[in-house]
């Protein structure tokens, strides 16, 4: 009768489901669309440990549409990966789409943009991060006087505790204002 391919155990389903802000059918639909990105490399069945154990190379996942034209794509990768390098394996790739889900909460989209924006992963948004989330947004095309400046404004007027960076706290606090955040912090599946 059916010959239907097992691609997740009920309890990875469920693990997923759980741990994500997905349904099933959705869950199934990443994996679709992960194995399409190198079905060499991902097989159909991932009911053993190969939801960790597959990875694809950051260039792959970098090239996914929805990706390729965000300036910030390499980063986003770095932090959504395990190994730190963009190279993602399928739970990766499933919390990096869960994240940027229209089902994300608000402060699950903060803590990540704010970990995107930490380039130097020292827990806040210090100058020099800020100018290279800068140079990413612009495409480069303000002069390093001109990008100082604007990095400076973002600090005076939101470093609320004067040490001349960025807590998630004060990020936080300048996100909730900005109303394109959360149409921009998107990718649909």
């Amino acid at each position: 009768m059916g010959n239907k391919v097992v691609t997740f155990t009920e309890q990875q389903l469920e693990d997923y489901q759980d741990c994500t802000f997905f349904t099933r059918k959705e869950i199934l639909r990443v994996h679709k669309k992960f194995r399409e990105m190198c079905p060499e490399l991902v097989p159909k069945c991932m009911t053993g440990n190969e939801p960790v154990a597959v990875h694809i190379p950051r260039e792959k996942i970098e090239n996914l549409p929805e990706l390729r034209e965000n300036p910030f794509r390499h980063r986003i990768c770095e932090v959504f990966s395990h190994d730190g390098r963009g190279n993602m394996n399928f739970e990766d790739f499933l919390d990096l789409l869960s994240v940027f889900s229209e089902q994300a909460p608000r402060d699950i989209k903060v803590f990540y943009a704010f970990k995107i924006y930490d380039f130097d992963g020292d827990q806040h948004l210090g100058p020099g991060d800020l100018e290279q989330t800068l140079r990413l947004l612009t495409g480069g095309e303000l002069g390093p006087e001109e990008a100082a400046q604007v990095c400076e404004k973002v600090v005076e007027e939101s470093d609320m505790d004067g040490d001349g960076k960025l807590s998630l706290m004060e990020f936080e606090h300048v996100i909730t204002r900005a109303p394109d955040f959360l149409p921009t912090f998107h990718i649909r599946i």
